[in-house]
């Protein structure tokens, strides 16, 4: 008798939307109308230093490249340059592009003339551009806050209470720093629709007029808690997807708002252990932090 067919797996749904460190993008988008050119300067803005500049260079000699091509459309057309080179013809539109004018090529034609000043005045609104994007990119308030890559669960006051910390690594002062802390649950309705709720945290103290050093997070797990019933020492529940920290307040060097954020999974909670003291006093009165410690816990 043949044995019936398996049912076909179903895909692996992803835990979270949220990337490593609480980082958008662990899914795909499809369907989406395409933003094109409306969203060339979000896209710039947010890529890195290396991919920026790169693509700067590839836009900057693709620009002087096709001007080129139309340097040598127009024959002889260049003064002190020769008809097909386009080396020379390339390095004229840099020179008319960037407004060096070091005075050896010049246009001798009404085509070269026209090209030179319709590049001349595209250069100039690309120049604008570029110094624009890299000024927006550099004043950019960011935050040098390290989370604690796991969170750990021990008894405070005989209450199991979940804590993960963080630390200021830039030595400056976030004034009215305030903590945002949210549980991801997976649950299904009464007619099997699958739904992610988010579910607030209430933790013992969620803001701090000066963060300048280090600060451990608390939220009790009592009844009436999100993770009560979800978290304990034979482990997590499956229904329990992720916790997402946000942390938001004044940077008072720049005086502008700075954010930080952190995703800790169910593998990253862990349960009877507590941290490492990560603060140190010195012999001539003064508190070391210790960064490199922010991830050290021990058996509690």
């Amino acid at each position: 008798m043949k044995a019936p067919d398996a049912p076909p797996s179903r895909p692996r749904r992803p835990r979270t939307l949220l990337g490593p460190g609480g980082s958008a993008g662990n899914f795909e988008q499809r369907g989406a109308r395409g933003a094109g050119l409306a969203d060339l300067y979000h896209h710039l803005l947010t890529a890195g230093w290396g991919r920026l500049i790169g693509q700067m260079a590839v836009g900057f000699t693709a620009f002087n490249l096709i001007f080129a091509l139309l340097y040598l459309a127009g024959g002889d057309c260049i003064n002190a340059s020769e008809p097909g080179n386009l080396l020379l013809a390339f390095s004229f539109s840099v020179q008319t592009a960037a407004s060096i004018g070091y005075g050896a090529m010049a246009p001798t034609t009404p085509w070269a003339y026209l090209l030179s000043n319709l590049e001349g005045f595209l250069g100039l609104i690309g120049m604008a551009m570029a110094s624009g994007l890299m000024f927006a990119k550099f004043s950019r308030p960011t935050a040098r806050i390290s989370f604690s890559s796991r969170a750990v669960v021990n008894d405070r006051n005989g209450v199991p209470t979940l804590q993960f910390r963080m630390s200021n690594e830039r030595g400056n002062q976030i004034v009215e720093a305030q903590l945002s802390v949210v549980a991801l649950i997976d649950e299904v309705t009464a007619e099997g629709e699958r739904l992610r709720r988010l579910v607030d945290l209430k933790l013992l103290r969620d803001r701090t007029p000066m963060f300048s050093l280090s600060w451990v997070a608390m939220h009790p797990i009592v009844p009436g808690s999100p993770l009560f019933g979800r978290v304990g020492p034979e482990g997590v529940a499956e229904d329990l997807v992720a916790i997402v920290v946000n942390l938001t307040g004044t940077d008072d060097t720049m005086v502008q708002t700075v954010h930080a954020r952190q995703l800790y999974g169910p593998d990253d909670l862990h349960w009877g252990m507590r941290f490492v003291d990560m603060l140190e006093n010195s012999d001539d009165g003064h508190i070391i932090v210790h960064h490199r410690r922010i991830d050290d816990i021990e058996r509690a």
